[in-house]
């Protein structure tokens, strides 16, 4: 449970639920560029400054995370500021944030987050925690954070860097200190995810010519990611930085439209040309018009190269092959889970039936939700609602991480890909050359 303090957080932040309205939500429209792109400000640490913190630790302090309600799109695009560990865990799973890397992203933040209450105290001053009472919040936070989706290994991967870090500093710094160096890794986890995926992107986009047309499912882009996209980036990055023009069929993927919501969205916001196309409609495209490829994300790959993704990924894999279009999976190397032997351990999460029975055909206003406009079953039917599926390698051309391209998909080939951290390297190179 919360501890008192969250209340008491809560009232430090009046000045910023006045601003941004009931539920602290805002209406944004983003314009500012990103890599020649409207920026998609999916998942942002935001920063108050309170003058009784001490100095040093003010920015840590007074911080929250602030995330695109992907719900709420296409028809409103609202930016929501989450305070609580509740409000994360709830953000997660209702799919208000989605897309394995953002999730992983968002859950880095949000154990910063839920870590801030055990210094609050009475009268907005700076408690000073024990080490169990500091860890034992660490420790619950994390499991509350690891429950909330059990397919995305991206989500887990960052929950056990941020701890793996913490339990490394104990006994060393102070909890204050520790505090401090988790929001310094879960921004360092946002940089590296927005650099593996401008990576990723710029392999993909020789996979792309002009002229050409591909099919994407669900949604692979800046509102998956920490910003930029990885099925989706290799379009951008083909289009901003390289110049060429192409066609995209973006599958609708029922049964929460990701792809007529949020992938339409995104890439005629910055400038490619999109067809939404009902899911169904994936093999006779590819029989009509000749495809020169298939480009989707993973929230989940197994040492073999079997890939958890978006219910539907499949059959949009198995009509792939049928029609030789070449079918490529976008994803970085965070995504792969070399514990897993083969894509049949993978986890697959079942959601409500109600997403089934009616999905987005309700009406909403901000948080609220109201009686649904059309029920496409009887109230008594059962339902079957996998939210994943699992596409056996041998259906898939290439895997495209931040390392390269990964053709054909072997064991040993994705080792050696994934056993390397260049970006990270990288950028801590870059840190210590300032």
């Amino acid at each position: 449970m919360e501890c008192n303090a969250a209340n008491e957080r809560r009232e430090l932040f009046s000045m910023r639920e006045k601003i941004n309205g009931e539920n602290y939500m805002e209406e944004i429209v983003a314009r500012s560029n990103f890599g020649g792109r409207q920026k998609i400000g999916t998942i942002e640490w935001q920063v108050m400054h309170i003058n009784s913190f001490p100095e040093e630790f003010r920015e840590y302090l007074g911080g929250s995370l602030r995330i695109i309600d992907q719900t709420m799109l296409p028809r409103r695009l609202v930016h929501t500021t989450l305070f609580k560990l509740e409000e994360v865990v709830e953000a997660i799973k209702s799919l208000r944030v989605r897309g394995a890397p953002a999730i992983g992203i968002a859950a880095a933040y949000g154990l910063c987050t839920a870590l801030q209450t055990v210094f609050y105290d009475v009268g907005d001053k700076v408690a000073q925690p024990s080490d169990e009472v500091f860890f034992e919040r660490l420790e619950y936070a994390a499991s509350q954070l690891a429950s909330s989706r059990p397919t995305a290994v991206n989500l887990f991967w960052a929950l056990d860097r941020m701890t793996s870090l913490a339990r490394s500093l104990r006994g060393h710094k102070s909890p204050l200190e520790i505090a401090y160096a988790l929001v310094e890794e879960a921004r360092a986890i946002h940089e590296e995810d927005l650099e593996m995926c401008r990576s990723m992107s710029r392999f993909g986009s020789t996979l792309v010519r002009t002229g050409g047309a591909y099919l994407t499912h669900c949604n692979a882009g800046a509102l998956a990611t920490g910003g930029y996209g990885t099925a989706l980036g290799v379009f951008y990055w083909a289009h901003d930085e390289d110049g060429k023009r192409f066609k995209v069929y973006a599958d609708e993927t029922r049964p929460l439209f990701q792809g007529s919501r949020l992938t339409s969205w995104e890439l005629q916001r910055n400038g490619i040309d999109v067809t939404v196309i009902c899911d169904n409609m994936a093999a006779s495209i590819m029989r009509r018009e000749q495809l020169d490829g298939v480009f989707v994300g993973a929230d989940r790959i197994a040492a073999n190269g079997d890939v958890a993704n978006k219910i539907g990924t499949y059959s949009v894999a198995v009509n792939a092959r049928a029609h030789g279009v070449p079918f490529y999976v976008v994803a970085p190397s965070s995504t792969f889970d070399l514990a897993l032997d083969t894509g049949d351990s993978i986890p697959i999460e079942e959601r409500s039936a109600s997403e089934v029975r009616h999905g987005y055909l309700y009406i909403r206003d901000s948080l609220s939700f109201y009686e649904p406009i059309i029920i496409t079953a009887p109230e008594d039917v059962k339902f079957y609602n996998p939210a994943f599926d699992v596409t056996p390698s041998e259906f898939i051309t290439g895997i495209i991480t931040e390392n390269g391209i990964i053709s054909p998909v072997t064991r040993e080939a994705i080792a050696e890909a994934v056993g390397k951290n260049r970006i990270k390297e990288e950028l801590q190179k870059e840190k210590r050359s300032f």
